[in-house]
């Protein structure tokens, strides 16, 4: 009322500044949508934005010169206007006439604001549509009237659904190169139901489109009298996509600690769901250290409130030790914390996802090194059916219980997307190799706790005059490994020390029968000897490990299973071709026949130490003289004393 008084009596320049305002707050003020397109490739995806922008008279009239000049030069429409070009903007996508990256496009209509990622079709781009999707509310999943529901059909639609998204159009496009037959819709719409409804998705909406041709897009076709649903516009524009992390408990994982004075201490961050006014009673996870907002400060002064999707400090009434990472929530209504639980992870590397390799988990603000403890299944995305598996490849989806090394902050994956969705990362390339959603913690993480002893590893190594350690041998079949080892544990057993050696082969009779020589059984095999060799030091021995362990990744693992300088990595570093030549068993012979499979050094990979404590050249000093640098080692680290 007040800015209509304000307008009756403004002069025109005035009116027109208060409709320029006008104009603004209801541009402010209109609901965002963040959708994606995806299906297989060559199905229309880039074509149909183009299309949403050209309908909406988007499009700038150099940009249409300009389209019109690449649609000659790159288009595949006979060089008429292709719209697709507006979408596909890497020159390599230009030239195939395919998407490979995410492309991000907005755009308006008087009912709507929308924020459009349109991702790629290809097989091998499937993490790119995981990561388009991570942050929409709904998916348009085309499909070629020609082709019907294919492969990429049920796997975008399996991860779209994995990822929380609701919402799905069916966009049946091309429909002009069926002559818009509407049994043929009939068929695809039928079978396309018939999964979805398998899966679980809730609200499906199917259209049929020509996107080239613009029917059913911003406007009804007179080419299918027979449909009698909503164009593609007017289900963009009317859907209900009301986030639950409005109404959800407060939860902001803190990215800063604002500390410009002794007087003054922020936390600074993006509150993912719920919402903070001043008085409200938080508590601060991982430490469960209870407080109450004080005040919620921004560059613009202090609010009354705030809201998901705002970047706020709060300050609290008690001094608590909050790091970043942490999260403020909700004192009634908490995240979850734990150092198991259950997800579903999609794999995007081309090498495997293996049972028991370390990788390092990014939830939110949240960093530590995680392993897959267990695979439960993988999912046919064909049929849906739960498949028994040891590692999961490229693209493929499955159902896997991890284990952290400290305790995350999370909520359930279908409750809170922003808590409850994480990245794996290789921790040797910083590539990101997996998404997953969390879907429950395991019980057995609350049931399973540390036991306080009397008598610790420092007091055992005492009473046996040593610094108990973990001497880890590495290298090829046949280095020599196990002879080294054999011949320092009887120098140190004629000196009195406490030893226990843990050799490959020996294991193999026992503790790891039931593995063979897979690289996913190699990491397994490395995982148990790790945590046998650490209940060893724990009882105060020099331990001697003697394995093959050819990937850095486990070896790394293992280092990081001990405490400071007890474990120490000595590479057996010889020749392959003397290693052949020692070989009694004739393994490597049988090898290169192809006899054995994944034989270490021919047709499995060994990767060496980059930095080991010391390297034993066994192909140029015999093995009694690399003991004697051995010890010469322990003794000036104070491992044991000089004899």
């Amino acid at each position: 009322m007040v800015r209509d008084a304000a307008r009756a009596n403004a002069s025109p320049e005035a009116g027109d500044a208060l409709s320029e305002m006008d104009a603004q707050t209801e541009e402010s003020e209109r609901p965002i949508l963040r959708f994606l397109t995806c299906g297989s490739v060559d199905d229309g995806k880039s074509t149909l934005i183009g299309r949403l922008l050209f309908d909406c008279q988007l499009i700038h009239e150099d940009t249409l010169e300009s389209l019109s000049a690449e649609s000659r030069n790159f288009g595949t429409t006979g060089g008429e206007l292709d719209l697709a070009l507006l979408v596909d903007g890497l020159q390599a996508e230009r030239e195939q006439g395919i998407t490979i990256d995410v492309a991000y496009r907005y755009f308006s209509t008087p009912n709507r604001k929308f924020i459009v990622a349109d991702t790629p079709g290809h097989e091998q781009y499937t993490r790119n549509m995981a990561t388009g999707a991570s942050r929409c509310d709904l998916a348009i999943i085309l499909v070629d009237a020609r082709k019907g529901v294919v492969t990429q059909t049920r796997r975008h639609s399996c991860i779209a659904h994995l990822l929380g998204i609701e919402h799905v159009v069916v966009a049946i496009n091309k429909m002009d190169l069926v002559d818009f037959d509407a049994t043929r819709f009939a068929e695809i719409e039928k079978d396309y139901l018939e999964f979805a409804g398998a899966l679980g998705i809730p609200h499906i909406t199917t259209i049929p489109m020509s996107a080239l041709q613009g029917d059913n897009i911003s406007r009804r076709s007179d080419a299918t009298p027979w449909y009698g649903g909503p164009t593609l516009l007017e289900k963009l524009e009317s859907v209900d996509v009301s986030s639950a992390a409005t109404s959800g408990p407060l939860r902001m994982p803190v990215q800063w600690i604002c500390r410009p004075d002794p007087n003054f201490r922020g936390y600074a961050g993006t509150i993912a769901s719920g919402g903070a006014k001043p008085g409200d009673h938080v508590v601060a996870l991982p430490s469960a250290r209870a407080s109450s907002v004080a005040r919620i400060v921004t560059a613009d002064g202090d609010l009354e409130s705030a809201s998901a999707g705002d970047a706020v400090m709060l300050t609290l009434s008690d001094e608590i030790d909050i790091s970043r990472g942490d999260v403020i929530c909700a004192a009634n209504d908490r995240s979850e914390v734990a150092d198991q639980f259950a997800a579903d992870v999609v794999w995007m590397s081309e090498r495997p996802l293996l049972k028991g390799r370390p990788y390092v988990l990014r939830i939110g603000q949240q960093s530590t090194v995680c392993q897959i403890t267990d695979l439960k299944h993988k999912i046919n995305v064909e049929t849906l059916e739960h498949v028994a598996s040891r590692q999961l490849e490229l693209n493929e989806i499955g159902l896997c219980n991890l284990s952290v090394t400290k305790p995350i902050v999370f909520d359930l994956y279908a409750d809170n997307r922003e808590g409850g969705g994480f990245v794996l990362i290789d921790r040797l390339t910083n590539e990101t190799v997996g998404a997953g959603m969390i879907r429950f913690s395991l019980r057995r993480a609350h049931n399973v706790h540390w036991q306080a002893v009397d008598i610790h590893k420092s007091a055992r190594s005492t009473l046996k005059h040593q610094s108990a350690c973990c001497l880890w041998f590495t290298g090829l079949s046949g280095s020599g490994k196990s002879t080294i080892a054999n011949l320092l544990e009887k120098r140190l057993y004629i000196q009195g020390r406490h030893t226990y050696l843990l050799d490959g082969d020996n294991v193999r009779h026992g503790l790891n029968r039931d593995l063979g020589f897979t690289d996913a059984d190699r990491v397994e095999n490395i995982r148990r000897v790790t945590e046998v060799a650490r209940l060893m030091v724990d009882a105060g021995l020099i331990t001697l490990v003697s394995f093959i362990s050819p990937f850095r990744a486990e070896r790394r693992y293992a280092r990081e299973r001990f405490e400071g300088s007890e474990f120490m990595e000595l590479y057996v570093d010889t020749p392959i071709e003397i290693c052949e030549s020692r070989d009694p068993k004739g393994l490597y012979a049988k090898a290169r026949s192809g006899n054995i499979k994944n034989f270490t050094g021919i047709s499995s990979p060994y990767e060496p130490p980059e930095y080991p404590e010391l390297t034993l050249h066994s192909g140029s000093k015999s093995p009694e003289m690399l003991v004697n640098d051995v010890i010469e080692y322990l003794v000036s680290n104070q491992i044991i004393d000089e004899v």
